[in-house]
Formats: structure tokens, sequence, C-alpha cells
């Protein structure tokens, strides 16, 4: 079979591109609805219920559903099997092809400047950018591209915390840090929130972001245990009393997620993260014959990147140990 074409990927992209600026995704969409049925102040509940209107507004009319298109950037998750021409360069080359001419062609504002020049090519690429992650997958021959249109200005923050700060030091930093955002503006409500535990500081950063941005409303971690906590923080976030637009209200979070990494036995490093209003995401498979399936569920966190352990049977026994 011939490998994926150049072509195909950058196809992929600039279709994904045009998909997370202008359509909500459907999980987050439900659960913006279910969040206006359960907001008892008037002014909040006016605010989301106009939210649903611009999303379908912004759908039947083509149009970006938010002013600020954020910065786009990329999740890639590569079938062992799988074959493409161009290799790994290749690809981002396509990427960013894709990346410039949706800014043109949707249009997207065009937010990547140098940091110090200020130097703006009009087009969201440039030194570093757009930011593309990767992922692999066993037995597999198919491409997964995944688009995020995040914002890249608040709604982000760090702690290192220690372990005998425990759960209800996560909880103490998750709620100063969301009250701090919603007396601030800075974190679009209501969010999807994602909670990174663990890793080192910028592996933390990055579990967080994906917690955010890579899975969908309703989706619960496979750890018991962490997805319990999850829908206890997530009751705690929208217990602070605030809702859309720092309004009085109950809907600070559509859905929280958390994901967690081996960290260094004395620390307990902990980063929060929020998916704004807008939500943009889109997904494309590119199967090894050269179609292309679209949809809005990135299925980053299969259980091959969640992998616990290592492939040693003196790992497997000090586990078994350990569990008896």
């Amino acid at each position: 079979m011939r490998p994926i074409s150049q072509e195909a990927i950058e196809e992929a992209c600039y279709e994904i591109m045009k998909k997370a600026a202008v359509d909500i995704p459907e999980d987050y969409l439900a659960g913006i609805k279910r969040s206006a049925e359960r907001e008892k102040e008037a002014l909040s509940g006016f605010v989301i219920k106009t939210m649903v209107k611009n999303y379908e507004t912004a759908t039947a009319e083509r149009r970006p559903m938010c002013a600020d298109t954020g910065l786009p950037r990329y999740f890639i998750k590569v079938g062992d099997d799988a074959r493409f021409e161009g290799g790994f360069t290749g690809m981002e080359r396509s990427i960013r092809s894709a990346t410039a001419r949706a800014t043109q062609d949707v249009p997207m504002r065009p937010n990547r400047v140098h940091p110090l020049w200020r130097t703006d090519y009009n087009n969201n690429v440039g030194i570093n950018a757009p930011e593309v992650e990767w992922s692999f997958e066993p037995d597999a021959g198919w491409i997964d591209i995944t688009t995020v249109h995040k914002g890249g200005l608040f709604g982000t923050d760090y702690r290192m915390l220690f372990p005998g700060d425990g759960l209800g030091g996560i909880r103490r930093f998750l709620l100063d840090t969301l009250i701090a955002f919603g007396k601030r503006g800075l974190a679009c409500q209501p969010a999807i929130i994602g909670i990174g535990i663990g890793g080192s500081k910028d592996t933390c950063m990055q579990l967080g972001k994906q917690a955010a941005c890579l899975r969908i409303v309703g989706d619960r971690n496979p750890d018991p245990k962490i997805a319990e906590l999850e829908l206890e923080l997530m009751e705690a976030s929208n217990s602070i009393g605030m809702g859309p637009m720092g309004f009085v209200g109950s809907s600070m979070a559509v859905d929280l997620h958390i994901e967690v990494g081996f960290t260094h036995t004395g620390g307990m490093p902990v980063s929060v993260h929020t998916f704004c209003l807008s939500s943009r995401r889109a997904t494309a498979r590119i199967h090894a014959d050269g179609h292309i399936e679209y949809r809005t569920d990135p299925k980053w966190f299969t259980p091959y990147y969640r992998r616990e352990g290592i492939a040693w049977e003196g790992a497997r026994l000090d586990q078994e140990r350990q569990h008896a």
C-alpha cells in the first residue's frame, strides 16, 4: 500500500482548523446546556443561553465562534505501522502550511507574534509555532491529528506542593486559582478544567493542558479513585459562587479532568488549566489507504498512552508484592 501523502496530511490539518474554529464540539455543547438548566442565577443563566445562540449562529454562518481564535496547536498520534511521505519533517511542513492557509481562509485572527520584536507574519506560524506534541500507538496504521485552539494568555497556573499537603492542598490550590481567575476574567467560564498532578514541572503542565483539551465532557479517569476526585473537585469548583463572565452563579466548570504522572518522591507538582467556553478542538484520522475521518473526540488517552510500569519481569513482581 502506498504511504499516506503529504497532500492528505495537509488537507486533514486544514479541515480540522476550520472545524475547530467554527463548530463547538457536541460534548461541550451538551454540557453547556446542562449548565444552563442547573444555573439558578438569572443573569448567569441568560449569559449561558446567549452563548448557545452564538454557537448556533457561528455554525450556520460558518464564522469563528469567538473573535479571539486562540493559538492553534497540534497533538499527533502516529500508529507504529503508519507509512507517510516526507517523514516527520514533511508532516510538520504540511501542518505549518495548513495553519497559514486556514488563518487566511477561515479567517482566524493571526495571534502569533515574536515575543520581543512583535513581528507578525499574519498566519499563526513562526519560531516554534504552532506547537506539535507527539504520541504513538502500537498495532495501528493510521495517523490521528488533533488541533486545539487554546488561548495563550491566561487560565493556567502551577504550584509545587509536597506529599504532606495531600488532597487538601490540591483542593485549596484549585479553588484559590479558580477564584482568582474568575475575579480577573482569566478563565472564560464555564470551562473544562484540567489538572495535572506529578511528573516534572514541564510534564505536569503538559498533563494538565491535555486533561483540559483532549478529554471530552463526561469522560472519567480509568482509576476509580481519581474519577471520584474529579467529580468531587468539579462540584467544589461550581460552589465558589461564580458563573459566566464573572457574574454570581454556579457555572465555573462544565467538567473537570485529572491526569497524573509518576514524580519525584519529595514533591507533588500540580497544574491547573481552563479550556474556555469556545472549547475549540477537532480531530482527523488518516487511514493507511488515505481516506480521512473527522471527529471531535481526540481519543488521546489510550491505554497505551497511560501505560503503567515497564515490560520487565522484575517490575511486574514488584507491583504484585506492593498490591498483595
